[in-house]
């Protein structure tokens, strides 16, 4: 096995030993599908949201928590913590370099974020009769810019945090606005204009309506694809800029 992929399953194991975070991040959003779907109203067609059944509206919005749960706990608090304690320091003194380190946490990442959608379209399918995707290779294309947009605000946050307690704090302040505009509490459909304008310029909510538009059988708008990428060059590289491995 390559560095790489040694590493990646020790982080792997690693990131198990910590329940807390593990739950948040793979079981709870399938969780909170189902508990939104055993709510009746939830079943029935919306007409503050064109017709649309909410639970439908909200699988997208529960796939991006994902993103956000995974980013701005998993990836950003690790990796303070790690440069925190010095790991990463010790790292530089064995023929594993540092960068492989970080693949390793964001190949993690991706794999867990995806197995935890696969069961969120999964459990939408089967048990709440939620259509898939209808455009597969746009669905496909909106769930990578929107990982890369997320995982690029959670290296951001790791870069900024001096800690892995800070780290935590500054994520959970910024998932709540993240995960609001991208329709969690309010999906975006039944959001006033002005709402919807700022949702539009956010990594997910650009995300969600992508989504939306893919299971719809549409491409990704021009407007939300700039957006999500233009979250990933801008906080990617001011991660890059102020990343500290000590």
């Amino acid at each position: 096995m390559s560095a790489l992929a040694r590493l990646t399953a020790t982080e792997t194991k690693l990131f198990f030993r910590e329940p807390i975070m593990a739950f948040f991040a793979l079981a709870f959003p399938p969780i909170l599908l189902v508990v939104f779907g055993l709510i009746p109203a939830m079943r029935e067609p919306d007409p503050d949201l064109g017709g649309l059944r909410a639970i439908n509206a909200y699988v997208p919005i529960i796939i991006a928590m994902t993103l956000a749960l995974f980013a701005l706990t998993s990836l950003s608090q690790l990796f303070a913590t790690y440069r925190e304690k010095g790991v990463l320091r010790r790292m530089r003194t064995t023929p594993v370099k540092p960068w492989v380190m970080l693949g390793a946490q964001l190949l993690m990442a991706t794999i867990l974020s995806l197995a935890t959608t696969l069961v969120v379209l999964a459990i939408g399918r089967l048990a709440l009769d939620v259509n898939l995707p209808l455009r597969l290779p746009a669905y496909l294309i909106s769930y990578v810019l929107a990982a890369l947009a997320m995982f690029a605000v959670g290296l951001l946050v790791a870069s900024l945090a001096p800690t892995g307690k800070s780290a935590s704090a500054i994520g959970t302040l910024v998932f709540f606005p993240i995960v609001f505009f991208a329709g969690l509490w309010l999906p975006r459909a039944g959001m006033n204009d002005v709402l919807r304008t700022i949702s539009d310029f956010t990594p997910l909510g650009a995300g969600v309506q992508s989504l939306q538009d893919s299971t719809a059988g549409q491409w990704p708008q021009p407007l939300h694809v700039a957006v999500m990428l233009g979250w990933t060059i801008v906080a990617g590289g001011l991660a890059a800029r102020y990343f500290r491995w000590e």
